[in-house]
């Protein structure tokens, strides 16, 4: 199945669909991986925290044809945000997938009162420069944090990839990026422990549609230009994330699942303006 593909200022392209793997591990990771990419998958979202770069490593390996059409992306803890820690860390993410390179690395939290997060994208510039990895960007940074990074290094993301979904849709924030030139991922984009997929305005959509809410819910983060990074172990569920791009969400369909936000709809309360994770 071949998937569209989103253009960042710089001309990197990403596809407009990825695989979370979070919790993917070892063999049955491995599997589950290989899985994803022969349904059609490009775009595989590691992290160090997520202890499982070597099963995206080898599924990647075992893609054999189609590995340089792969995006493998991992992402750098808060406790290596030191510039030397911060590029050991990286090397030990490339050693540890078995790859030549990774294809995307991102800080993966800015941690602001610990204030290294601009030590710990120089470091990405270094390694891009070394051929460490293709392409830097963020994850879970804030407009104010990313005009930081600009202003001191000079470099901008292709990417930040933050919590995006209908009950937190984050209007702004995806004006600010469309506006910079800067590609959006989001994670948990289908919610996670709560009854965003009952919800009677995406069931009737979805109705209407002949898809499930899932799907529905996929389809408005494409119709918003936000890369979904659904996480999936099955086939099926896989092939059926993938569904999405003939969906053609009507624009009221689109608002009237943008507006299901909330003020209160971050998953966990973690705004990165105060949350910090290690």
């Amino acid at each position: 199945m071949a998937i569209p593909q989103l253009t960042a200022a710089d001309g990197t392209t990403l596809p407009a669909v990825g695989l979370g793997t979070y919790r993917l591990n070892g063999s049955a990771g491995v599997e589950a991986l290989g899985s994803a990419i022969g349904a059609g998958y490009r775009l595989l979202d590691s992290a160090v925290n997520y202890e499982n770069e070597g099963a995206v490593g080898r599924a990647a390996r075992a893609a054999g044809d189609v590995r340089d059409e792969l995006i493998v992306t991992s992402k750098l803890p808060g406790r290596h945000h030191d510039f030397d820690a911060a590029l050991t860390t990286i090397e030990e993410s490339v050693y540890r997938t078995g790859l030549d390179r990774i294809d995307l690395y991102l800080i993966h939290w800015p941690n602001p009162k610990v204030d290294r997060y601009v030590q710990a994208w120089r470091a990405l510039i270094e390694a891009r420069e070394r051929g460490l990895v293709r392409h830097i960007g963020l994850s879970n940074f804030l407009p104010e944090h990313i005009d930081r990074l600009v202003a001191e290094t000079g470099v901008a993301p292709v990417v930040n990839q933050i919590e995006v979904h209908p009950y937190f849709p984050q209007e702004e924030a995806l004006a600010y990026h469309r506006d910079k030139g800067i590609l959006v991922q989001g994670w948990s984009p289908l919610g996670r422990g709560n009854d965003l997929q009952q919800h009677p305005a995406v069931v009737e959509i979805a109705e209407a549609h002949g898809i499930s809410p899932a799907q529905t819910i996929l389809a408005w983060h494409v119709a918003r230009q936000v890369i979904p990074l659904p996480k999936a172990a099955s086939p099926q569920r896989q092939k059926e994330n993938l569904d999405i791009f003939d969906v053609g969400l009507t624009d009221d369909e689109v608002a009237a699942i943008t507006a299901l936000g909330r003020p209160d709809g971050r998953l966990a309360d973690q705004d990165p303006a105060v949350y910090e994770e290690f």
